[in-house]
């Protein structure tokens, strides 16, 4: 499995289990078990999850396993998220909204090391962008974070560029990822300039979603049909399945990014490993590019 250090002292698997859906899995805690002891036989060995996914619920699974198996900490790495407040008996919301102040980033690593029964957190982010966002107090309280060796890195997700440098201006230690949504169907990040940023940065993005939430096979639309089309010929002339040409496509790219794999099968988690030893070319690269119709050559 390649690796991508994300911090001198961190590296990560390129391609990453998520659990955004873990709760819908019904997985017992021996179950995930063995599906994270699958995934580390794969070479994986990064697993994404976030305070709020699976209703508040997601952390705590991921713990219950590793309660089970305390072995298993020390062959993986661990990534959450914090920053989404939202309707809940077991908290006092009354709306969903955004919160990233200090003490709501103190307050939630505590409660998420708690959940994931670890002393730990590898990597540390910010879920979304937020508008009353205090830059100096998110910093402070990532500062602290990590001197108190409560977390060993921190981030961001789906951040803009401007967002995303005024926010690395202030931090004590570099931003080590920004976790965006990039698909054949989503440009987003290419269009605003962030893929280029962090290319300059030298900061290694992490792609959610890449594959469209499965619309990419599934849909309907004109748009996921002629993406479908294009990667069903890449995929017969290499002898691989779509979804592997569509991880390939995304790990090809100067960046140098990780993927995260959604899927509860391992198989699909496979098809993602997979995609390491897949050389696209250049033209097949920019014929996923243009697919969908929504991006054009200047």
């Amino acid at each position: 499995m390649e690796t991508i250090t994300i911090s001198p002292e961190l590296k990560l698997s390129r391609v990453i289990q998520g659990f955004w859906r873990l709760q819908s899995w019904h997985f017992t805690p021996i179950q995930l078990c063995d599906f994270i002891h699958e995934a580390i036989k794969l070479g994986v060995t990064t697993f994404d999850t976030a305070e709020i996914y699976g209703d508040y619920e997601a952390e705590a699974q991921l713990g219950a396993a590793l309660r089970l198996d305390p072995s298993l900490r020390s062959k993986i790495q661990i990534i959450t998220k914090t920053g989404i407040n939202k309707p809940h008996p077991d908290y006092p919301y009354r709306t969903k909204h955004y919160e990233t102040s200090y003490e709501k980033i103190i307050s939630s690593c505590n409660k998420s090391l708690e959940k994931l029964n670890t002393d730990y957190i590898d990597v540390y982010l910010i879920h979304r962008e937020d508008p009353f966002f205090d830059h100096h107090g998110a910093a402070k309280a990532f500062a602290e974070l990590k001197a108190q060796g409560k977390i060993r890195a921190y981030g961001v997700c789906n951040y803009d560029p401007i967002k995303f440098h005024a926010f690395n201006e202030v931090t004590d230690h570099a931003l080590v990822t920004n976790q965006i949504e990039v698909s054949p169907l989503q440009f987003e990040h290419f269009n605003s300039g962030m893929m280029d940023l962090l290319q300059m940065e030298n900061v290694h993005p992490m792609f959610w979603s890449p594959l469209a939430g499965g619309s990419i096979f599934t849909s309907d639309d004109p748009a996921c049909a002629e993406v479908r089309q294009v990667l069903s010929r890449i995929a017969q002339n290499h002898h691989c399945e779509m979804d592997t040409v569509v991880y390939a496509w995304l790990l090809m790219h100067p960046v140098k990014g990780m993927v995260i794999s959604g899927s509860q099968k391992i198989d699909r988690l496979k098809n993602a490993v997979d995609a390491l030893s897949l050389r696209l070319d250049l033209e097949e690269w920019y014929e996923i590019y243009l697919a969908s119709g929504k991006q054009v050559l200047r």
